[in-house]
């Protein structure tokens, strides 16, 4: 299926929140130094000019637009989507098939694979995980919760948003763990928020970019520029014969071999008129990408150098150590 090209949603900006979400976004794709030398070569981002092709090839419509995702705001998930009557059954199923198939339905996991299998062994093993720390039934419940929470605000952008999810996965424990009803409750201990988090990282932060492809439409940046002060070419439009050789119609027929004279003597002025500004323009780029590389092979060449020289004293010592010790 090809690729389906949308364009971007002109994100609404708020007072309250500074960082811009495209701002966001170009910061996600490209690092520091690529965004300095692309402001100090082209100048500021129109973010007008921003579009994204977004891969047909998902099983998620492609139709809508890529807007700014709704903020995270935590909130105590105590039986949220786990009832006390569901945590009874979980409990009592031992094996891991039936372990499977009640958390699909309680959970609700109603995608086609392979996303349904991903998803669902990102369950078990939460299960499995507050077996082994012997939480009760509300923590269980609860963590359960909070993994299901994360792992939509992860999936519901394609954007990179980590650290977003991160916060957001920290700010849900923290309801949990300090009494301050109604906003928080206390049900999760100090010892019992740092052996989650650390879980948490080891396990679904380690495979974060794994999960993003697997739930997530794939994006692919595609960036149009519009340079000021730039006239638009006017096309050429040429008159050409049936025969499809490009000749006039009241053109003179030549000998096989011979160039009129029409045509030879439109040479020098073909070659002395002036260049286009998209001719112009192309050739500054090209030089810059030729500096550019040669920069990038100096640095290398550098790099390569320290490297053998690191190798070189390494392997001196260790024949100095050999000779030493005979």
């Amino acid at each position: 299926m090809q690729p389906i090209k949308m364009e971007l949603a002109k994100p609404s900006q708020s007072p309250d929140n500074k960082c811009c979400f495209w701002e966001r976004f170009w910061e996600g794709y490209f690092s520091k130094n690529q965004r300095r030398t692309f402001r100090e070569r082209y100048g500021n981002v129109c973010w007008e000019d921003l579009k994204i092709r977004l891969n047909g090839c998902s099983l998620e419509p492609c139709s809508c637009l890529v807007t700014e995702p709704d903020p995270l705001n935590p909130k105590v998930l105590l039986w949220a989507d786990v009832s006390y009557s569901d945590m009874e059954e979980i409990e009592n199923t031992k094996a891991i098939p039936e372990l499977e198939r009640t958390l699909c339905c309680v959970l609700g996991v109603n995608i086609p694979e392979p996303r349904r299998r991903v998803l669902l062994e990102l369950y078990v093993h939460t299960v499995l995980f507050c077996r082994e720390s012997n939480f009760n039934r509300e923590q269980t419940s609860v963590l359960l919760s909070i993994v299901k929470s994360m792992h939509q605000a992860n999936t519901e952008t394609p954007l990179n948003n980590m650290g977003h999810c991160y916060a957001y996965c920290s700010e849900l424990l923290l309801c949990h763990s300090v009494r301050r009803p109604p906003f928080s409750i206390s049900l999760f201990s100090s010892e019992d928020v740092t052996q989650i988090l650390k879980y948490l990282l080891n396990t679904y932060f380690r495979h974060y970019n794994l999960y993003k492809y697997i739930f997530t439409p794939q994006v692919r940046l595609d960036m149009s520029f519009s340079y000021s002060g730039m006239p638009d070419e006017d096309p050429v439009t040429e008159t050409v014969s049936s025969d499809g050789y490009g000749k006039k119609e009241n053109e003179p027929e030549t000998a096989e071999g011979e160039q009129p004279i029409e045509a030879m003597n439109t040479g020098p002025e073909v070659a002395n008129t002036d260049p286009s500004p998209k001719s112009e323009l192309r050739t500054i780029i090209q030089q810059e990408m030729r500096e550019e590389m040669i920069h990038m092979s100096r640095q290398l060449e550098q790099r390569l150098k320290e490297s053998a020289d690191r190798l070189n004293s390494a392997l001196t010592s260790l024949e100095t150590n050999l000779q030493g010790k005979k």
